[in-house]
């Protein structure tokens, strides 16, 4: 670190050193350039950046053009996919360990996340697949992981959004223009399991057998499924043995209503079958 350069150099200048991509340390470059001292005994240190970012810059151009990404193999699992999608040290791993039971590298420098990490929400007794998405930097599409993970975003029902700054922000906003997902920001002093539930398109509905309780867990179905969508799930005789289905919840007047197949459920129903 050159004399005089500033703490927030030295900070930046160990980033650098930190970052595995080139992607990451051109930014990391960027930011050294912008926080070195602007006088004549550190011309030769800005020369020595410029340098550095002007072939990083070459090398990330030339690996777009042979079209050099690294695909990544992802499966989807559980009733919903939801993408943890922020900048650097924005607290998505926080947020993911908090959530689910992963167990995602949290440390206070940046990248910390290389490949996405995985964990499972469990909203009463529906299983959310959460997935935390390296940080998003600018011209991230460019990037060696880019296209990949901006094809696991597009598979996702939810975007949440973790940034610092409005800036952030904007870089976000850009870099997920064309993907037109549903998107909530995360707010520590929400009761965020619960935004992230009603932000999905998906409704809970129990079932249950006659004179016994309801059965647990719940069946996932999508909001404006019906007692023939819920059938088809649990047994694949119900649609053609059914006689009628008793309706306990919001999408009926009172409890144990009698229903026909195409009565569409609500969030938290409850559903008995009578079958032939």
């Amino acid at each position: 670190m050159p004399v005089n350069a500033g703490i927030e150099y030295g900070k930046a200048e160990q980033e650098y050193l930190q970052a595995d991509t080139p992607e990451e340390k051109l930014q990391c470059l960027q930011k050294m350039l912008s926080l070195c001292p602007k006088h004549k005994s550190s011309e030769k240190l800005q020369k020595q950046i410029k340098t550095k970012i002007a072939k990083l810059k070459d090398s990330v151009k030339k690996s777009a053009k042979k079209g050099s990404y690294q695909k990544i193999s992802f499966k989807k699992e559980g009733a919903a996919l939801i993408c943890i999608v922020g900048t650097t040290n924005s607290g998505k791993s926080t947020l993911l360990n908090k959530l689910t039971n992963a167990n995602a590298k949290i440390a206070d420098y940046p990248f910390t996340t290389k490949k996405p990490v995985q964990g499972i929400l469990d909203y009463k007794g529906i299983k959310l697949q959460i997935v935390e998405i390296p940080a998003i930097i600018e011209n991230f599409h460019k990037t060696e992981l880019g296209p990949s993970l901006l094809a696991v975003i597009k598979q996702s029902d939810l975007i949440i959004l973790t940034f610092n700054t409005p800036e952030e922000k904007k870089i976000l906003d850009k870099e997920l223009a064309n993907i037109s997902i549903k998107r909530i920001i995360y707010n520590e002093e929400e009761e965020f399991e619960e935004k992230i539930w009603n932000s999905l398109d998906i409704i809970k509905v129990y079932t249950k057998q006659p004179g016994k309780p309801r059965d647990y867990p719940p069946v996932a179905l999508k909001k404006g499924a019906t007692i023939q969508d819920l059938a088809e799930i649990v047994h694949k005789d119900f649609v053609k043995n059914f006689k009628y289905a008793r309706v306990t919840g919001k999408s009926v007047k009172f409890e144990n209503m009698r229903c026909g197949l195409d009565h569409i459920l609500s969030d938290e129903d409850t559903v008995e079958f009578h079958t032939k």
